[in-house]
């Protein structure tokens, strides 16, 4: 089954099931484990009511796009559901590394010195460590966040030597209308080079592709919840 034909689901509990359905079809494929891939359902705009009916389901690993509106509905739904994983997976600005560092476990879109020096700074004062991810622009489209491939490695040993982040793999976007897998397997080239076992890669459309190039993380939004329109400013 291609993760084209599962979207526009009006439940979400049938599209999470679907999905799983078609994560775990795409890792046998690929002679893989499905408990390998962690399913990031990317909830960008979809209510509380909505996500609290998809954790009752059984989901447990969430990826918002904006700090905001993180904030404004996660907390309650975390004091509820402790075991929730909140990811963020749209750009951060170094201003609202404060807030992130408090609410994400996981940061996905690491992509320049002065974040880095602000998630460092933040982390020591909380005593909290997200783990992170170098967002690579494989791409190298100029509207697009993220390093460029060829300032990756360089990048990375900045993250870790200078400023002493928990970098623990890659994320990437391709290309709009691109093939995705010159660049699923561009992001992994340059994760196995740096000991990286993170691979945050693929969405509602190209999921199991990127599984089939060693995705670990998969964002998928769309496919669970139902085409949506993009938040005001544009989608992330």
């Amino acid at each position: 089954m291609r993760a084209t034909e599962i979207l526009h689901r009006p439940d979400p509990t049938t599209g999470l099931e679907t999905v799983r359905r078609a994560v775990e079809d795409a890792c046998t494929r690929a002679g893989r484990d499905p408990r390998s891939v962690t399913l990031v359902a990317a909830s960008k705009t979809v209510p509380a009511e909505v996500l609290e009916r998809t954790v009752e389901a059984g989901l447990s690993v969430f990826g918002e796009n904006r700090v905001q509106e993180a904030k404004a509905k996660w907390p309650p739904l975390r004091e509820r559901f402790p075991a929730l994983e909140l990811h963020l997976i749209g750009p951060l600005q170094s201003n609202k590394a404060r807030e992130a560092v408090a609410l994400f476990d996981v940061i996905h879109s690491v992509d320049r010195p002065g974040l880095c020096e602000a998630l460092a700074r933040q982390s020591e004062r909380q005593g909290r460590r997200p783990r992170l991810f170098v967002q690579v622009n494989t791409g190298a489209e100029p509207q697009k966040a993220g390093v460029l491939p060829d300032d990756a490695d360089a990048f990375l040993t900045t993250c870790r030597q200078s400023y002493g982040l928990d970098v623990v793999g890659l994320m990437c976007i391709p290309p709009a209308g691109a093939p995705p897998e010159p660049h699923f397997e561009l992001l992994a080239s340059i994760a196995a080079r740096n000991g990286l076992a993170g691979l945050s890669m693929g969405m509602s459309t190209d999921f199991a592709e990127a599984i089939a190039c060693g995705a670990t993380h998969v964002r998928v939004g769309s496919a669970i919840f139902g085409s949506r329109p993009p938040a005001r400013g544009g989608a992330v």
